[in-house]
């Protein structure tokens, strides 16, 4: 009878061990404050590296492409100033992001990420109205883009709750980001009118003018980004419990 009882108990202890291994798509961080930022930023580092193949642990199948709804631009004022919406945006090569450095403060849960990135293909719907070059630049078609050298801050703040499971999980309480860029190549195809003209005006001052028109449109960009950062982030954290991240022993 004691043989079955310690039997059971041995079952039961390696049961519970197995279930909290540490998961092969992260690596935990001791919480020594001399090592808590180079580890963060491995840690990162190898699970970008399983999330580009996919994780089904974390019902993560692909990471691209990223997917925006929409963001406009408007150069000028008045009835001619011209006015551009971009929809159904989607960006490629995001997941060859590299977390360069972490600046972390476990009592207050805040952590700065620095990111960079290769290069970022983007391809969109666009209508545009207005004057541009003077010429009406009104029409719609494809708009594509090249990014290249993208670096990014991500600040977050985050919060501490116990789950059902007895284990603790983090929520994302705020986030913000920024991010430039060192070359850009942006265009406009498949002009619905099929205007030569104004597809020729357009892709002229887009490329000449790129730098600013990425600084016109960042502010709406770097809104919808950090909605589709938090809500990446808040996906992650629901399924890795904080002692997988940092050992709280």
């Amino acid at each position: 009878m004691c043989r079955n009882i310690g039997l059971i108990l041995l079952v039961t202890m390696l049961g519970t061990a197995l279930a909290q291994e540490q998961p092969y798509y992260l690596q935990q961080c001791p919480r020594d404050e001399a090592q808590i930022n180079d580890c963060l930023r491995e840690s990162g580092n190898k699970l970008v590296h399983y999330l580009q193949k996919g994780v089904p642990e974390l019902d993560i199948y692909e990471i691209e492409p990223v997917m925006i709804d929409e963001i406009g631009i408007v150069l000028g004022s008045g009835p001619d100033g011209y006015r551009a919406l971009f929809r159904n945006i989607q960006a490629y090569g995001v997941s060859n992001i590299t977390v360069t450095n972490v600046r972390s403060d476990l009592e207050s849960l805040q952590f700065q990420l620095t990111c960079e990135i290769p290069r970022i293909r983007v391809k969109a719907q666009y209508r545009s109205t207005g004057v541009l070059i003077l010429v009406k630049a009104s029409g719609a078609g494809d708009y594509w883009g090249e990014y290249e050298g993208v670096k990014a801050k991500i600040y977050f703040k985050a919060v501490a709750n116990e789950a059902a499971d007895g284990r603790t999980y983090l929520t994302t309480d705020s986030v913000k980001m920024d991010f430039n860029v060192k070359e850009i190549q942006m265009g406009v195809d498949n002009i619905a009118n099929g205007n030569s003209v104004i597809q020729a005006a357009l892709n002229l001052f887009i490329n000449s003018n790129s730098q600013e028109l990425l600084k016109e449109m960042k502010p709406a960009l770097r809104t919808k980004l950090t909605i589709v950062i938090r809500n990446f982030m808040d996906r992650i954290f629901a399924k890795i419990p904080l002692d997988e991240w940092i050992n709280l022993n």
